[in-house]
């Protein structure tokens, strides 16, 4: 969580509470599934802690207007894999990591330092969001305009029926990259 108020990302900015609005407030979510990371022998490695914003605060129409992001379906994953194998090239998958941080929002967001993180020189200070953060309710969809625009802006076409589907065609090889949320599945004919 530090790395995160360090702003490494620029995830939100610290301000003056513009009209005394009342902002979210965040809270540190401890998920016992990814508290402790650990390695092959079982000893703990890292600890795991993630700053999420109580986004059930948000009302629509006054914090978020669009949430819908769309996911790929299961079906759209095994044509992917069907096609992969046809044309006989290796299929990557990752996941991106931090994902939501990564979207940009659009609304003007505020919200509370966390607890234990205050700014001592400004502690009625809030932050305004610059980018998504988790427990928003456009933050899927944040992060899913954001990784669009990137692709597109880089040569690939979005599928007409299949939102998730990317092609980028260069010269006689082809790209094909699946999303499903913040997990990519990619492969190309070209082996370099």
């Amino acid at each position: 969580m530090k790395i995160l108020l360090d702003l490494s990302q620029k995830a939100f900015s610290l301000g003056a509470d513009p009209l005394q609005l009342r902002a979210s407030c965040l809270r540190d979510y401890y998920q016992k599934s990814i508290r402790n990371k650990r390695d092959d022998l079982g000893v703990i490695i890292r600890n795991k802690a993630r700053l999420v914003v109580q986004g059930f605060y948000q009302q629509e129409g006054i914090y978020y207007e669009e949430v819908f992001a769309p996911v790929a379906r299961l079906e759209a994953i095994r044509i992917f894999l069907a096609y992969a194998s046809y044309m006989n090239f290796t299929v990557y998958q990752m996941d991106v990591k931090t994902a939501f941080l990564y979207g940009k929002v659009k609304e003007e967001i505020y919200v509370c330092q966390p607890p234990g993180f205050e700014d001592s020189q400004y502690p009625d200070h809030v932050y305004k969001l610059d980018k998504a953060l988790y427990g928003l309710h456009q933050a899927p969809r944040a992060w899913y305009a954001t990784l669009t625009d990137h692709l597109l802006a880089n040569g690939y076409t979005r599928g007409a029926i299949d939102q998730t589907l990317f092609v980028r065609k260069d010269k006689d090889d082809l790209i094909l990259v699946q999303i499903n949320v913040d997990d990519i599945i990619f492969g190309s004919t070209s082996s370099a």
